[in-house]
């Protein structure tokens, strides 16, 4: 039987079947650097690989790193666990979404410990818009005086924004900080509670910031 009537059987192109996968000179050296990359930052997925190579001089698109990344049998995302629906399909939202700088900050607190096993706690704030964080400041103790100290530094170098978005803790639901954000402008955005992936933007930096840093440094 001839190839091209074999192909209409099996409604094959020829050019299919005539493919011969050609691998590049660089093949072997690319596999070496994300592999390298893979191991040394250990939560990052094949497009922040493909940036950090990029930024190292490879010429390299994030479609070739994902074919190595599978090949090579690198993490494979887990599954997340379904959580409550933040926005509808017909683009009304259960929560108030960032549209702009500066029109919703999001600030939580995160826990670790120095090596002679005293707690210190890290407030962070961030930019739900540009996802830029504006500050981590740590303390070993934290208070409503302290929380309002360290946002009005953060306020006077960029500006007071809209909304503050936080869960329900003690330092953030005081008396003191909510009249004192809304003397300077800001509104009160509180999650429900026990539902943290309200607050999604910052838990997604927390967890960066454990993984990434906090876990692998003796302080």
């Amino acid at each position: 039987m001839s190839e091209r009537h074999a192909c209409q059987l099996v409604k094959q192109p020829r050019g299919t079947q005539r493919y011969q996968p050609m691998q590049r000179e660089d093949e072997d050296q690319l596999t070496q650097a994300i592999v390298l990359l893979a191991s040394q930052y250990g939560r990052y997925g094949y497009r922040r690989i493909t940036a950090l190579l990029q930024r190292a001089g490879w010429r390299v698109g994030k479609d070739r790193v994902e074919r190595i990344w599978r090949r090579e049998g690198l993490k494979v995302p887990k599954k997340q666990k379904p959580r409550g629906r933040l926005w509808l399909n017909d683009g009304s939202c259960l929560r108030l979404r960032p549209e702009r700088a500066r029109h919703i900050w999001s600030y939580d607190f995160v826990s670790a410990k120095t090596y002679d096993g005293r707690t210190v706690r890290m407030l962070n704030l961030i930019d739900e818009h540009s996802r830029e964080c504006l500050m981590i400041r740590c303390e070993r103790t934290w208070s409503s005086a302290r929380v309002i100290a360290a946002l009005a530094d953060v306020m006077v170098m960029k500006g007071v924004p809209e909304h503050l978005r936080s869960d329900n803790g003690p330092e953030f639901v005081a008396r003191d900080l909510r009249k004192w954000l809304a003397a300077t402008g800001a509104k009160t955005l509180y999650i429900e509670p026990g539902s943290p992936w309200e607050n999604g933007y910052c838990e997604s930096f927390n967890s960066k910031l454990r993984d990434e840093f906090l876990n692998g440094e003796i302080f």
